[in-house]
């Protein structure tokens, strides 16, 4: 691969330790990571991406999906649920995928993020009909070019045993915890610049059991993987854990291992003091989802009293389903202005929102070589152009949240290019898009 060059950028926001904000300044690529960020660079024969006019960021991290959910935004019937409501709703039109749709649905999902600046997802996908599997979303990834921590999720507790899924929907918990083992051992790559890492994912507590949690967890820790399940997401979640279990989500989630720097839990809208305090000290991570948390009526999350805590948080679109959209910069304004509404205007910044969509989502998915512009960080990159209408008159661009563009306009995932002048370059993102609406017709019908 030739060596790139990003050039003569307006403000290059490093997200470095040091939170450097870099003017009229460059960034040379090699091999897939960052050779070296300054101004006046060289490098005769390096492919020169112009830069002038342009707010330069690391690529936006997202730490909670559902991919497949792409092929139902905006179902009727579930616009207006709370949460179980919500996932009764549409539990049976998920029974109905199988290998095609979770492959499609990926693409078009994949595409949608790396168009808003995300240059590293996970995925949490728990429900595998007529024969999908973990692959399916893997190979996606692939061929879009983006940077991937698919989970392998599960359910094991149907409408039959007090769970919420269709009996239909879940698995065998011996099956389950041998497909992991094959996942992981077939598709997880541990090295630094890892193009794929494999997590382990059972969904919720409201749908496994406490043994395949403990198993799983244990599982985990001997395959050197990181554990996401959803946690604390509304009232009824916390109805829930105290009625079953006769305890909190934390106090759930400490009692079977659900707790450690390779540990993060999605929305987490209502955790306690006692249980942010636990999350700090144990470092276990946050993925904060907030326009999902919205469009379900779930509530707020303490995002601030998390991070004065010292929470590790990142930002996660969650699944199309709850959210309709994919748009990660966009996440960032609502986790920005969520904190703003609920604790006033100087709770959190627009650079304090930006950090956490880049190094706060990678440190949360256990990616320090990713989310930051530093040498020998990899190569992930999104160029803003900030001369266009949505940052006309803009006295401060690199406030990136407050005005705009929320479309990049170059993104680079391991020095690679995978969008040029806002298109995509890797995938026929017309056709894709055309597959995927035959595919939802079909469903409705």
């Amino acid at each position: 691969m030739p060596e790139t060059l990003i050039r003569n950028a307006d403000t290059i926001l490093t997200m470095d330790d040091d939170r450097r904000e870099l003017s009229g300044a460059d960034i040379l690529i090699r091999d897939g990571a960052i050779a070296a960020v300054g101004n006046g660079l060289t490098a005769p024969g390096a492919q020169v991406v112009e830069a002038a006019g342009c707010v330069v960021t690391p690529g936006l991290v997202n730490t909670h999906h559902h991919l497949y959910q792409t092929l139902t935004r905006a179902v009727p019937g579930g616009q207006d649920a709370l949460l179980f409501g919500w996932l009764q709703t549409l539990y049976p039109i998920w029974s109905r995928f199988g290998p095609d749709e979770m492959f499609t649905s990926a693409q078009v999902g994949l595409a949608e993020l790396a168009l808003s600046g995300c240059t590293l997802t996970s995925d949490h996908l728990y429900l595998y009909p007529n024969g999908s599997r973990l692959e399916d979303t893997i190979h996606a990834a692939a061929e879009v070019g983006l940077r991937f921590h698919p989970t392998r999720g599960a359910m094991s507790i149907g409408e039959s045993e007090g769970g919420l899924p269709p009996d239909a929907l879940v698995e065998r918990e011996r099956d389950i915890l041998e497909d992991m083992i094959r996942v992981v051992d077939a598709f997880h790559d541990p090295a630094e610049g890892s193009m794929v890492r494999v997590g382990l994912a059972p969904c919720s507590p409201f749908s496994v059991s406490r043994d395949l949690m403990r198993d799983a967890a244990l599982l985990a820790r001997d395959k050197g993987v990181m554990l996401h399940t959803h946690l604390a997401e509304n009232d009824e979640d916390i109805a829930y854990s105290e009625a079953k279990f006769g305890c909190r989500p934390g106090q759930y989630a400490e009692d079977l291992g659900w707790i450690g720097p390779d540990v993060w839990h999605a929305h987490c809208v209502k955790l306690d003091g006692a249980e942010i305090d636990l999350f700090a000290r144990s470092r276990t991570g946050v993925a904060h989802c907030p326009c999902s948390n919205c469009r379900l009526g779930s509530g707020i999350a303490p995002v601030r009293a998390m991070r004065d805590a010292g929470v590790p948080v990142g930002l996660g679109v969650d699944g199309s389903a709850s959210n309709d959209a994919g748009n990660l910069i966009a996440e960032a304004r609502q986790a920005m202005l969520l904190q703003r509404v609920a604790g006033g205007a100087d709770k959190m910044s627009a650079r304090e929102a930006l950090e956490i969509a880049t190094r706060g989502g990678a440190d949360v998915l256990g990616r320090p070589d990713c989310g930051r512009i530093a040498p020998g960080k990899r190569a992930d990159i999104a160029i803003w152009d900030t001369t266009g209408i949505e940052s006309a008159g803009s006295w401060d661009p690199a406030a990136l949240l407050l005005a705009g563009p929320t479309r990049v306009r170059d993104l680079f995932v391991e020095g690679r290019q995978v969008v040029a002048a806002g298109q995509m370059t890797t995938i026929d993102l017309p056709r894709v898009i055309e597959t995927q609406n035959r595919l939802a017709r079909a469903l409705a019908g």
